[in-house]
């Protein structure tokens, strides 16, 4: 594991443009002007959109320049290229909210990759619609909320959880086998900080069960798929994927531990991703600086 960066040292600059020539030019002298110093560069050209997008990593000699100084300088820069960016201290870890129904191996291989420094994420809260996984935020010394969700309360519900996301200043949040379908209104409100994970069935194998359904038919591959929060149901942003090859002699409780297996190593990559800023999103797509 590589050592984590130095808070107020080092940094993230990640942004997307119109395609245009010297765009990397002005990035870098913007860098040498405030004696940044490049640790990691990706570049990508999407031609077909002709959209550039690009994240460095850097870090910063000077101890008296700070991460608002950077922010302020480099606005001339974004404005003059039609730039839309994000700067972050490459130390500073991800609040994050998880939130959880009733299958848990998401939430814990989580917090298990949190507790040995895998993940620059902070939990300030777990919430789920059922108490059952509130031992286990305990063990972790992490607040658990319960929120039940049925079809009378779901408004109040979602009210109380962007209540927790603004009073907690959360900066994702994480569907950890969360088996709510969100409104529109709070999908529109978590836009781009919001991961979802589910098997990668879809749309073949909707609804209940889904593993005896793959099982039944025969599948030969199991996956999952990591993706942002839309409206469009399962259908946002891909950030992730990855299968395993199964047989005919694997029975559905198999498919079922296996699946769960590709789901959890799935979202804690998604997680790890967008927690220090590789990912941007391109319309529908993302580009993954990995």
């Amino acid at each position: 594991m590589s050592p984590r960066p130095q808070s107020g040292s080092e940094f993230v600059l990640t942004l997307s443009c119109p395609d245009r020539a010297g765009l990397v030019h002005a990035v870098t002298t913007f860098l040498v002007g405030h004696s940044g110093n490049i640790l990691e560069s990706h570049q990508f050209d999407d031609r077909l959109q002709n959209r550039f997008f690009m994240r460095v990593h850097f870090d910063v000699s000077d101890p008296d320049i700070s991460l608002r100084e950077l922010r302020t300088g480099f606005g001339p820069v974004a404005e003059a290229y039609r730039i839309t960016w994000q700067l972050h201290d490459a130390a500073t870890p991800t609040r994050t909210l998880i939130m959880v129904s009733k299958f848990g191996h998401c939430l814990n291989d989580l917090l298990f990759r949190r507790s040995t420094g895998t993940l620059n994420i902070e939990i300030p809260a777990i919430v789920s619609n059922h108490p059952d996984f509130e031992p286990l935020a305990q063990n972790y010394g992490i607040p658990f909320h319960h929120i039940p969700v049925t079809p009378q309360t779901k408004g109040e519900a979602e009210a109380r959880l962007l209540q927790l996301v603004d009073e907690l200043d959360i900066d994702l949040v994480v569907l950890a086998r969360y088996m709510q379908i969100l409104s529109d209104d709070l999908c529109k409100q978590l836009d781009g900080r919001a991961i979802n994970i589910h098997h990668s069935f879809l749309p073949s194998f909707k609804g209940a069960r889904p593993y005896v359904q793959a099982h039944e038919r025969g599948v030969k591959l199991v996956g999952a798929t990591a993706h942002y929060v839309t409206s469009d149901l399962d259908e946002g942003p891909i950030i992730e994927q990855d299968v395993v090859r199964v047989d005919h002699s694997r029975a559905p409780d198999e498919l079922v531990t296996l699946g769960r297996d590709v789901e959890a190593q799935v979202l804690a990559r998604a997680v790890e991703w967008h927690s220090e800023s590789r990912v941007l999103v391109n319309g529908n797509r993302t580009v993954v600086f990995r």
